[in-house]
């Protein structure tokens, strides 16, 4: 049985003559434990589960339904999340400070749930930028990225020459181009010239400076820096043409004249990078990178299963949804190896994981310091809770390859690429890979954008929803009010991935997110 098909509100609906919906949800007939859909008061009886509340219980967290001893197993959607710290009652209020993580043998099943895809007889279309070379795009951004942090400050002056709120008039004429995007971040150099971390950066690099979002990129260094401009270009086959310029500060005379130098550049860019038309294209060129972050005891219940019912229609479009966030699908891993399409694919998968575990152990570090305090106060106690969740977003159908972080995407249908859990690393590598959408789930509130490519706010409750609409892009909290239905929030929102792919912008594009969250992923020792 699939995850976000576990999920159903069906003993929860709303009572079709007018009584109130339950105050609580049960996602699986086995759990041990059920969901407050609000605040409960001490003393609150729950009839149809036979059930007294015993304390307050936040909105999104767990209530024990029986009686559950000491160092038993806790189960949420018929899997382990944990074993109890102490006994617990029926009743009382299931968290930090009685549930523990749990090390449990997880049955991965290779293929066991592998099926047949039924694809659409004629996929949907948006309206893309065509490339000359085949690729689409869904936005048409000129980047400048920096090859080192200490080329930060010089990409960044060059691309606030051309910010709209700043200096309206220096794009007035080029309504095609949706803007010139600084890329720096904070490494480069001290660096193992040899080393996994370099050639890691270059790869991400490499992968924003392919990315069809940008129509011409300028690649900006130093000079004397360890991860030189040329070393980008040899290492991934990149040649500098009239689309793809590099330069350094030493070379070009100092900051104010290479600051003049990229902007003159961008000038020069802006005719022809303006001469895009959109065009109608199938959903099988949307590549769409799927991130949670400041979950919450609703995620897995609303949010993260809609989000996996549009990937579910994408890929019946022909299109690609990438999971990530290795270190928050541990404890559910087994539930995508039984989808992999070949042993080979699982295994790659579970190779990822180890690594994690070898990385963290190598650290003094856990897997377990995830949740966040946030998706703690939201209802979320272990990262095996989290990690069931976080998992719905991948829908039901085959997990057909397994990256590692930023390598280009060329599977069609879902996948899963090699990430941190930190929403902007992960992003970051999604986007290198190709991804020229991110959809982008949240309980507690997540402000985030990500150029070039535009990324979408899925809110798990209502409340969040009103309390912060200025960055949302849609309410998921209605399949929580028993208005809506995990497969109706789905098919909207698998409508606003085309509306956005065809320049609809999304919130947090209005908002100017998008530059200050490129983090390429730093695993290498800085000397």
């Amino acid at each position: 049985m699939h995850l976000y098909e576990e999920q159903s509100l069906e003993n929860a609906p709303v009572d079709p003559s007018g009584m109130p919906i339950s105050p609580v949800i049960r996602l699986h007939p086995h759990d041990d434990v059920v969901i407050a859909r609000r605040q409960l008061v001490g003393g609150t009886r729950i009839p149809e589960e036979n059930l007294v509340v015993a304390g307050l219980i936040p909105p999104g967290h767990k209530v024990a339904t029986r009686r559950i001893a000491s160092g038993q197993p806790v189960h949420r959607y018929n899997q382990i999340i944990g074993v109890a710290t102490q006994d617990i009652e029926a009743g009382q209020h299931v968290h930090t400070h009685n549930l523990a993580m749990a090390e449990f043998t997880r049955d991965y099943a290779f293929c066991a749930d592998v099926k047949p895809t039924d694809p659409v007889s004629a996929p949907a279309t948006f309206m893309g930028i065509a490339r000359s070379d085949g690729r689409v795009a869904t936005r048409n951004y000129i980047g400048i990225l920096s090859s080192v942090n200490c080329s930060a400050t010089v990409v960044r002056a060059i691309a606030d020459y051309f910010r709209r709120d700043i200096h309206p008039e220096a794009l007035a004429a080029y309504p095609n181009v949706d803007g010139v995007v600084a890329l720096s971040h904070s490494g480069g150099c001290g660096i193992d010239p040899q080393g996994p971390g370099l050639a890691l950066l270059r790869r991400t690099l490499a992968g924003y400076a392919r990315h069809p979002n940008f129509a011409a990129v300028l690649f900006v260094g130093l000079g004397c820096e360890t991860n030189q401009i040329g070393g980008i270009f040899q290492a991934h086959g990149l040649k500098e043409n009239e689309r793809l310029r590099a330069f350094t500060i030493q070379d070009t005379g100092g900051t104010a004249k290479t600051v003049a130098r990229g902007i003159e550049a961008v000038h020069q860019l802006l005719p022809e990078t303006n001469t895009v038309t959109r065009q109608p294209v199938s959903a099988s060129h949307l590549t769409v990178g799927l991130q949670c972050g400041g979950s919450d005891g609703y995620s897995g219940i609303t949010a993260n299963p809609a989000l996996g019912a549009a990937v579910d229609l994408l890929v019946r479009h022909g299109g690609t949804a990438i999971l990530s966030e290795t270190p928050e699908i541990y404890g559910a891993e087994h539930l995508l190896t039984r989808r992999a399409v070949s042993r080979e694919i699982g295994e790659k998968l579970i190779q990822r994981l180890d690594w994690w575990e070898e990385y963290c152990a190598r650290n003094h570090a856990e897997l377990n310091n995830n949740p966040s305090a946030g998706n703690k106060a939201g209802g979320l106690t272990t990262i095996l809770e989290k990690s069931l969740g976080a998992v719905a977003k991948a829908g039901t159908t085959n997990l057909v390859e397994v990256y590692e972080y930023a390598e280009p995407v060329t599977a069609k249908g879902f996948v899963f690429m090699d990430t941190p859990g930190y929403d902007p690393m992960s992003a970051t590598g999604q986007v290198a890979g190709g991804a020229n959408l991110i959809c982008f789930t949240t309980g507690r509130g997540s402000a985030y954008g990500c150029q070039p490519s535009p990324s979408l706010k899925l809110a798990t409750n209502t409340a969040l929803w009103q309390r912060q609409e200025e960055d949302m892009d849609l309410n998921c909290g209605e399949i929580l009010d028993g208005t809506a239905t995990i497969q109706d929030v789905g098919a909207r929102c698998f409508q606003m991935m085309l509306d956005c792919a065809s320049g609809q912008p999304s919130k947090s594009e209005l908002h100017g997110y998008g530059q200050n969250e490129f983090v390429p992923w730093p695993i290498s020792v800085v000397t």
